[in-house]
């Protein structure tokens, strides 16, 4: 990439990352074995969460997630529109639908009041949710208790995308304990936490969905006599039981993961910290933050701000200009071509839009320095003060 381009996201490769995946390269296995198992096996334990099933992606995870709580035809998930749109597409891939819940204006998260709101009129009309997916968006945590006590009362289950937020904690524990979800996935795409170039990973403390999630990611087969179906005529037998994928995560992905988790808190100190000056320096600034809630510590993957609507685009494009390449996360889903002919109502997402008219996501990354975002910053005050606000 050209030196003088400050893309908003990007990876940090060390030597013992490349170390890590030449020893694999040079040894017997390439394809999923003994690493993909040691690198489930540390993030199983880093997150402090019963089991672990890596896959080739997130959208992948999300997919056997739903797929392992059996949802289907005549199901319905409902996730927050600002997020990446795997976190619908995974019902569609099981044949069932989607709906959104609207956001919260100050944490961008899914607002557990108009949850409750809309899931009050769901059940009225016996369209309650099979599954919920709340998106940890940037990197924050949505307020997961409160969440767990509505899927009590209405009978849901959840898949935390917590993509963002590796690293991340809610009231002093790891995001992907599962203390409030059934699932909780996490992505390992490049700009994220830490990367195995692409990759996701499936928690959960239920065995029977560990299992069920390790079946649909290998193409649906069964090893082992005692799980075998009918008469065994040789030590050979395997069986496909239910129509799986090949979801699976290579030992050269999972090599390079392994490297990436040791320094999860060098990337999660320098974010924090990224995040901490963009707030000091532009908070003179007609500009609002993503608020921080109480007992959360977010992994910091995106820094997002709001600004005004009149000046949104062309201070995207001043960014641009200057060769800072901001980007805006999300397009709410609905908004899509492919979504359209489902007719959802711009208005019932009021909070939704008003984000998408306004927000910016802004560089943050490991190897962002100083002087990069001192740039940054001082472009946004040059562009405000040509505007003369």
């Amino acid at each position: 990439m050209n030196k003088n381009i400050i893309p908003y996201g990007r990876q940090s490769i060390d030597n013992r990352d490349i170390k890590n995946v030449v020893n694999v390269l040079k040894s017997d296995f390439l394809t999923s074995g003994p690493i993909v198992e040691k690198f489930e096996k540390e993030i199983r334990k880093y997150c402090n969460s019963k089991f672990a099933v890596s896959a080739n992606s997130a959208t992948s995870a999300l997919h056997i997630a739903c797929l392992a709580l059996g949802l289907s035809k005549g199901d319905i998930l409902w996730t927050t529109p600002i997020t990446f749109v795997a976190s619908a597409n995974c019902a569609l891939y099981c044949n069932a639908k989607v709906d959104f819940v609207d956001i919260d204006s100050k944490t961008f998260n899914l607002s557990v009041s108009n949850l409750e709101k809309k899931l009050i009129s769901a059940k009225k009309k016996g369209k309650l949710p099979k599954i919920l997916i709340p998106t940890h968006l940037g990197g924050q945590s949505c307020e997961m208790d409160k969440i767990k006590d509505l899927s009590k009362k209405y009978h849901f289950n959840i898949i935390e995308d917590a993509s963002h937020a590796l690293g991340g904690r809610y009231k002093k524990r790891k995001v992907g304990n599962c203390k409030y979800s059934d699932i909780t996935v996490f992505s390992f795409h490049p700009i994220k936490s830490i990367t195995t170039a692409e990759g996701g990973m499936a928690l959960t403390n239920n065995k029977k969905l560990a299992d069920k999630m390790k079946i649909y990611r290998e193409h649906g087969i069964v090893r082992g006599h005692k799980n075998l179906k009918g008469k065994i005529k040789g030590p050979w037998v395997y069986q496909q039981q239910v129509l799986g994928y090949n979801y699976r995560l290579s030992d050269v992905h999972a090599a390079l993961g392994i490297g990436q988790l040791k320094r999860l808190n060098k990337f999660l100190i320098k974010r924090n910290q990224i995040s901490l000056l963009y707030k000091e320096k532009l908070k003179e600034l007609p500009i609002r933050f993503q608020e921080n809630q109480a007992n959360i510590y977010s992994a910091k993957h995106l820094f997002i701000i709001l600004v005004n609507k009149k000046t949104h685009l062309e201070l995207f494009k001043y960014l641009r200009a200057k060769k800072i390449l901001v980007n805006i996360h999300y397009i709410p889903i609905f908004l899509h071509p492919y979504f359209k002919s489902q007719n959802f109502k711009k208005e019932n997402f009021k909070n939704s839009m008003n984000y998408y008219s306004s927000a910016i996501s802004l560089p943050i990354h490991y190897v962002l320095t100083r002087k990069q975002q001192l740039y940054v910053i001082s472009t946004i005050k040059n562009f405000y003060k040509s505007i003369r606000i």
